[in-house]
Formats: structure tokens, sequence, C-alpha cells
């Protein structure tokens, strides 16, 4: 199929860019990657009077370093420059090994990190990733900026988020993490490249044997991103043992209330939270 007529623009400005979602509101969609909003469009799910291709706007595709504790990343940051970044330490490696588990390798050369969040696909990586390190979302209109929380950001109902018509996605400020941080992410799929059935995003602070923090995500479980907050409270204080992460596992399946659908029953997906948050924390604890 071919998508509904649509005018085009393409602002070489982001203040020129705000502006036309200030003028066209609700019929006003950004176009950045393009993976997930064009096949939309293709198959007329969503159906945008007015397009605003941000390509050609400066300083949305850089990941600045510019703070010992933070990263920002900018909204037209590809997968690609994410599962290659170089800004090391345990941030550096938790994006690497997310991004390599989105999509298949032509989605992840022009796809963008921005495009992933204001979708807010419930199986997506970078939400759950968000969500996982308490990202700050940063959104901008014509009237100025505002910062919100990853938790406050995905409303849980599938594609929803709580920006408003007129305002854009700009970026996302991340903690580097320090050294006693240790991450995981792993993930299911029929395929490769796939969309999750259920994937898991994991951080755990260690002291010597012990943790004394973690932060535990998932992804295709609920309408959007979902901490699993007993779960990493069943890891805090605790030795870092098989037993200890078999036993956050059990608790992160008990605790979340997935419904059942073509891909796989409530049980199904509660064995893969399971699964899933023992290989994460597996993966970060090895």
């Amino acid at each position: 199929m071919k998508p509904a007529a649509f005018d085009y623009h393409a602002p070489r400005t982001l203040q020129e860019a705000l502006s036309l979602l200030h003028e066209h509101q609700d019929e006003a969609k950004v176009l950045a990657g393009g993976q997930s909003l064009v096949p939309a469009m293709n198959f007329r799910l969503a159906r945008p009077a007015v397009l605003v291709d941000i390509a050609q706007v400066p300083g949305l595709d850089r990941i600045e370093v510019d703070d010992p504790d933070s990263a920002m990343i900018g909204a037209r940051v590809r997968h690609l420059d994410l599962e290659h970044n170089s800004i090391g330490g345990p941030l550096g490696l938790l994006l690497a090994r997310t991004g390599r588990w989105v999509g298949h390798y032509p989605i992840r050369v022009r796809g963008t990190f921005g495009g992933s969040l204001a979708h807010a696909d419930p199986a997506a990586e970078w939400c759950a990733l968000a969500c996982a390190l308490d990202a700050e979302i940063h959104c901008r209109n014509t009237n100025g900026s505002r910062v919100v929380g990853a938790r406050e950001f995905f409303e849980q109902m599938a594609f929803t988020t709580c920006l408003e018509p007129d305002e854009m996605l700009v970026g996302a400020r991340l903690p580097r993490l320090g050294d006693s941080w240790r991450v995981g992410m792993a993930e299911f799929a029929r395929r490769w490249g796939d969309f999750a059935i259920v994937l898991a995003v994991v951080a755990v602070e260690c002291d010597g044997d012990s943790i004394t923090g973690a932060r535990v995500a998932l992804g295709g479980v609920a309408g959007g991103p979902v901490r699993a907050t007993n779960a990493e409270a069943a890891l805090s204080g605790r030795a870092a043992t098989a037993e200890t992460v078999a036993a956050a596992a059990a608790v992160a399946a008990e605790e979340v209330d997935p419904t059942g659908d073509i891909h796989g029953s409530a049980d199904y997906r509660r064995d893969l939270v399971r699964t899933m948050v023992t290989r994460a924390l597996d993966q970060a604890l090895a």
C-alpha cells in the first residue's frame, strides 16, 4: 500500500521545526529515521497530514559526554552509532549490548534513538534501557523546554507518551554509572531482529561480592517498559550468587501481569521474564 497524501517539510533549524509542530499540532508527525513511522503510513495505520523531516536540523545527531556523570544522546543518533559508541564504562557497554538487538542491520543504520523513544513500542529496547537508567527525556516546543523522567514519559498504553502535540523529543540524558556498576541485557524473539517477545535490561552495583543496588526493566510485558521494583529489592543487599539471581528472577516473573497474544500466553511470558532476567543478571555479574 501507499500512504495517504501529506505535506512534506524539511526544516533546517530546530526553531523552524518547532514552529511547524506548533502550527499543525495533531496533524503533524516528526520524521527522523522513518523505520517505524513510514511502514505505519504505508499500511495507513498512521495518516499525518504534515511530515516534519528533521534530517537536516543540526545538533540532534550528537552523543555528548559533557558531564563526568552523564551522557546526552541526541534524538537523531542512529542505533548503529550507539551499538558502536565510544562512551566507555558501564553505560557504553550497556548501549553496545542493547544496540545489537535493535531490529535488523538496515534498520540500525537508519533508525534513531529519539524516534524509538517517541514511538514507545512496548517491546522497544531503548525504551526499556531508558526506564532502567531513569533517563531524563528532553522535550522542546516554541515556548521552551522541559525535562521528563523516563517513567513519567512512557504511559502504560502502547505507543503513548506524555509528549504534547507541539513538542519534539530532542534527546535524553543517561547516567554514565560508576565503575562499581555491572550491566546486562537479554532478549527473546522468534528470529534475530524481530520484535522482542520479552526483554530485560539490568544494572547492578556491587561492593566486592555483595549487590548494593539494582535496576531491572522489562519490555514486552505491558503497554510500556516496566521497572521490576520487587526484583530490585530482592537483589539489593544480597550476595552476588546464583541463588540470589534465581530468586530475583522468580520475583520479577511474579510481579508482572502480561496479557497473552498470538506470540504466547501470559504464563509463557512470565516464564520468559524469569529466563531473560536470569540471563541479563548472569551477563552482568559474570
